[in-house]
C-alpha cells in the first residue's frame, strides 16, 4: 500500500530543496527523494567545485605574475593533493549543509533510492511505493557523451569524474571549445598542463558574437592553450607516448596526442529512468521533459524544474524554476519562464557576463541598432589590476531605447553585466544607466560611458 503525500519531490538539486521547504511551511505533508548526492551538479560537480578550483588557478597564475607587481612570491609550484582537498572540504559542506537541512524540516521526509514512476500519482523507491497529487521533477542532468570512433578503447574524463583527479595531467586533451572545455583548459593550463581544445566548429564559444570568440581564442592562446578548430571528425586511438586524438578524415592525418582526455560535448537531462512512460509524461527529442511557461507537464499534477527541462541548464534558471512555482501554486502570484532574461557566465579569467540577445540574434530581428562598445584597456580599474584583456559591448534598440542584450568580457564582467540586466528587467530606456552616477574606479563606471559612444549598425 502507498504512502500518502500532499507531493513529492524527486531530486534535491537547486530547485527541490527550497520547494521542499515552501511547501512545508505551507503545511503540506511532503516527501523528498535523492538517489546520489545532496545537492545536485551545482554543488558536487559544477558551479562550487569547479569555481573553487578556478580560484586555485587564479591563485598560481597572480603568484606567476607576482613580480609584475613589485612582489617577489619565489618558486611557484602546485599540489594537486592540496588543491584537490579544499575544493572537497568546500563542496563538501554544502552538499552536508543541503541533506541535514532537509533531513531536520518539519513536515518533510527524506528517501534515498531511485524513483521511478509507477503511475501519475505513484512513485516506487526500491519496495516502497509513494503516493500524491503534486509530483515535481528535479532530476538535473549529466555529461553526455557522444560515439566517437574509438572513444571504447581508452580511459577518458567528464566533468563528474575529473573531480576526482589529484594530479596534473601532463598533456590534457579536451573535446569542445564552449563552457565547461574552456573553463577546464585554463584551470589546467593555469596548474601547469599542457593543454589542447578540439572543436568541431570553426571556433570557440560558437554561439557568441564572433568578436567575442576571437577575444576568447586570444586569452587562452596568450596562456599556452592549444586551439584545434574545425575538428570535423575526431577519432581516438592508443598511442606508445598516450592518446592520438585523430581531427579529420580527410586523410591529411591530422592528430594531436595526449596524456589524458576530458570529453566536453554538452549535457543530458536525467530522465531516461524515470519510468515516465508510465506516468504518460512526454518528453523532446533530446529527453527533456515538455513543460509549458509555468513548468507543468502534460499530465495534471506533474512539473519538472531545472535541467531535466531543457529552459535553462544553470543553477540560477534552476532557482527560479522553484520560484515560478512557489509563486503560481503558494502566493497567487503568477510568474512565467517567458519572464526571465537569458543571462549567464563563462568563468574563463578574465570572465563573460552576459545578459539577453547577442549582436548577430539582434540583427536577425531585423531592428534597428545602436551598438557600443569599450576595450578593457580604457577602462582604469582593469588596468590598475593588471588584467586589461577583453571588452565590454551592449546592443541597443534604436526605436524605442530598450537594451537588447549585452556582454562583459573582462575583469569583473560576471558581476558588472548585472548593473545592465537589471536595467533590462525594469524596462527601462539605456538612458536610465547612461545619466547613473558609478563609483570611482569600478569597471560598471564606464558602462554609462560606452553608452554615450553608440554608433548605428
Amino acid at each position: 500500500m502507498a504512502i500518502s503525500y500532499d507531493a513529492i519531490i524527486i531530486g534535491t538539486g537547486q530547485a527541490g530543496p527550497s520547494l521542499a521547504r515552501r511547501l512545508a511551511g505551507a503545511g503540506m505533508k511532503v516527501a523528498i527523494v535523492e538517489r546520489g548526492l545532496f545537492g545536485g551538479t551545482c554543488v558536487n560537480t559544477g558551479c562550487i567545485p569547479t569555481k573553487t578550483m578556478i580560484a586555485s588557478a587564479y591563485a598560481a597564475q597572480m603568484t606567476r605574475r607576482a613580480n609584475e607587481f613589485g612582489v617577489d612570491a619565489g618558486p611557484i609550484a602546485v599540489d594537486m593533493k592540496q588543491v584537490k582537498a579544499r575544493k572537497d572540504a568546500i563542496s563538501g559542506k554544502s552538499r552536508t549543509g543541503v541533506e541535514a537541512s532537509l533531513r531536520s524540516l518539519a513536515n518533510c521526509t527524506v528517501y534515498q533510492g531511485h524513483a521511478r514512476f509507477q503511475s501519475p500519482t505513484e512513485v516506487s523507491i526500491g519496495e516502497t511505493v509513494l503516493s500524491a497529487p503534486k509530483i515535481f521533477i528535479n532530476v538535473g542532468g549529466r555529461a553526455r557523451t557522444p560515439p566517437l570512433p574509438g572513444i571504447d578503447q581508452i580511459d577518458y574524463w567528464t566533468n563528474s569524474s575529473i573531480m576526482h583527479v589529484d594530479f596534473v595531467p601532463p598533456h590534457l586533451l579536451i573535446v569542445g571549445g564552449n563552457y565547461v572545455g574552456l573553463e577546464f583548459a585554463q584551470m589546467y593550463r593555469r596548474f601547469g598542463s599542457e593543454v589542447t581544445v578540439i572543436e568541431m566548429s570553426s571556433r570557440l564559444a560558437w554561439h557568441e558574437d564572433a568578436d567575442i570568440s576571437a577575444e576568447i581564442q586570444d586569452i587562452l592562446v596568450g596562456e599556452g592553450v592549444r586551439i584545434e578548430l574545425n575538428a570535423k571528425c575526431i577519432g581516438f586511438s592508443k598511442a606508445a607516448d598516450g592518446i592520438s586524438a585523430s581531427l579529420d578524415c580527410s586523410g591529411t592525418e591530422r592528430s594531436v596526442t595526449g596524456s589524458h582526455v576530458l570529453i566536453a560535448t554538452g549535457r543530458r537531462p536525467n530522465t531516461d529512468d524515470l519510468g515516465l512512460d508510465k506516468a504518460g509524461v512526454e518528453q523532446d527529442q533530446r529527453g527533456n521533459i515538455t513543460v509549458d511557461d509555468e513548468l507543468r507537464t502534460n499530465v495534471d499534477g506533474i512539473w519538472a524544474l531545472g535541467d531535466c527541462n531543457g529552459k535553462g541548464g544553470f543553477t540560477h534558471t534552476s532557482y527560479n524554476d522553484f520560484e515560478i512555482v512557489a509563486a503560481n501554486l503558494l502566493d497567487g502570484d503568477r510568474r512565467r519562464v517567458s519572464d526571465r532574461i537569458t543571462a549567464y557566465a563563462l568563468y574563463i579569467d578574465p570572465p563573460l557576463g552576459r545578459a539577453g540577445m547577442t549582436e548577430a540574434e539582434a540583427k536577425k530581428s531585423g531592428k534597428r541598432l545602436l551598438i557600443g562598445k569599450r576595450p578593457m584597456s580604457r577602462v582604469g580599474r582593469a588596468i590598475e589590476k593588471g588584467e586589461a584583456q577583453g571588452f565590454m559591448k551592449v546592443v541597443i534598440d534604436a526605436d524605442n531605447k530598450s537594451i537588447l542584450g549585452a556582454a562583459i568580457l573582462g575583469t569583473g564582467g560576471d558581476e558588472a553585466i548585472h548593473s545592465i540586466l537589471d536595467v533590462m528587467y525594469a524596462k527601462a530606456p539605456y538612458t536610465l544607466i547612461q545619466r547613473a552616477v558609478h563609483i570611482h574606479p569600478t569597471v560598471s563606471e564606464l558602462i554609462p560611458t560606452m553608452l554615450g559612444e553608440l554608433t548605428a549598425s
